[in-house]
């Protein structure tokens, strides 16, 4: 009897210690898929991190949040090729005083770059690879805004920027010409928008135009940042916006 208990608690323990084994392999045969997708999300996330896109917020242009709770927090939406290449589709929104908020940024990159983005530099001494650009729009039924802010450029140094006509591509000159508002032979910033500024100690500037006029619809598609402030200049670096009329 003393035998036969002791090997049938043998035999228990063999089964309990197999048992044990094969669960153990099952659960880490279940958690496997799972660290594989939490390893693609993270790649993706610190991927779009990298390369930026369009990202717009909504609210009210006089400063109070729309209903969906906008102003601070942005929405990103996309479809097709800007989706997969990881950027943000643009979109836009009017808000309960019946103004209209737009934010855009992007992160620069040469043409041609792995993961193309629609902020483009074409002089990276100038412009580097991975400074940022943020343009913001406000229209209201008086006036209209728009504001740029940029991140990470040439130390305290002065540059030209202006909206252009038609989206960036590799060639500087594809952006087209200037915004105006009416058909000028002069450039000036009463007809245009220039958002031309200095960067500071950190390489960091900002600037806003104002007008009692805004966009034609489809007219305004980016902004070009100049070498030299005032109405012309090198084209060093383009980013496409997706500007409201």
């Amino acid at each position: 009897m003393t035998a036969h208990v002791d090997r049938t608690a043998e035999a228990a323990g063999a089964a309990g210690a197999s048992g044990a084994a094969e669960a153990a392999g099952a659960g880490r045969a279940a958690r496997a898929p799972g660290t594989v997708r939490r390893r693609v999300l993270v790649g993706a996330a610190a991927l779009l991190m990298l390369t930026g896109g369009a990202t717009i917020a909504h609210g009210a242009a006089d400063g109070t949040p729309a209903p969906d709770g906008g102003g601070h927090a942005a929405h990103s939406t996309g479809t097709g090729a800007a989706t997969e290449a990881g950027e943000a589709g643009p979109v836009g929104g009017a808000s309960r005083s019946g103004g209209f908020y737009m934010r855009a940024d992007g992160v620069f990159s040469p043409p041609g770059s792995f993961v193309p983005s629609d902020a483009l530099t074409y002089d990276t001494a100038l412009v580097p690879a991975a400074a940022r650009i943020e343009i913001t729009q406000y229209a209201d039924r008086t006036s209209h805004r728009v504001g740029t802010r940029l991140r990470g450029l040439v130390p305290n140094r002065a540059y030209g920027m202006h909206v252009h006509t038609s989206p960036c591509a590799a060639d500087p000159a594809s952006a087209g010409p200037h915004y105006q508002h009416r058909a000028s032979a002069t450039a000036d910033p009463v007809n245009e928008v220039w958002l031309d500024f200095r960067t500071d100690r950190n390489g960091n500037g900002e600037a806003e135009a104002r007008h009692e006029w805004g966009f034609r619809d489809g007219g305004a598609r980016s902004v070009i940042v100049h070498d030299a402030q005032g109405g012309a200049g090198k084209r060093v670096a383009c980013f496409t916006v997706p500007f409201s009329s």
